[in-house]
């Protein structure tokens, strides 16, 4: 190979690689929204723009004084949502969801956290 061609080789590997870096799911969406004020939900869910690995997907529901509220996650047929019920009437306070979430084409594990407050 000449030295031009191996250069552009490179940039061509280098483009490529960086392009599967940057394809990471994102939260997009969550119900109820970030930040709202809400009557208590039946559902949470929390929404992608890509697919998931299901077996590394979940997420935790905790009031303001950290106190865990037992739920079951699961995740869409889409593979794009994950979401889970309380397993009791969520209470008038404040709710922060923990989310960690594993995406299908790479595997790249994402978290992070959602608050809402029930009225």
């Amino acid at each position: 190979m000449t030295p031009r061609a191996l250069i552009l080789a490179a940039l061509a590997a280098s483009a490529l690689v960086a392009g599967q870096a940057s394809a990471h799911a994102k939260l997009v969406a969550s119900d109820p929204a970030a930040n709202a004020t809400v009557a208590a939900p039946k559902t949470v869910s929390l929404t992608f723009n890509e697919k998931l690995a299901p077996a590394f997907s979940t997420f935790e529901i905790a009031r303001a004084d950290g106190v865990k509220i037992p739920v079951r996650t699961t995740v869409s047929r889409d593979r794009k949502t994950v979401s889970g019920a309380p397993r009791d009437r969520l209470a008038a306070g404040a709710y922060k969801v923990t989310w960690r979430v594993a995406a299908a084409d790479d595997g790249h594990r994402m978290d992070g956290i959602v608050t809402f407050t029930v009225k």
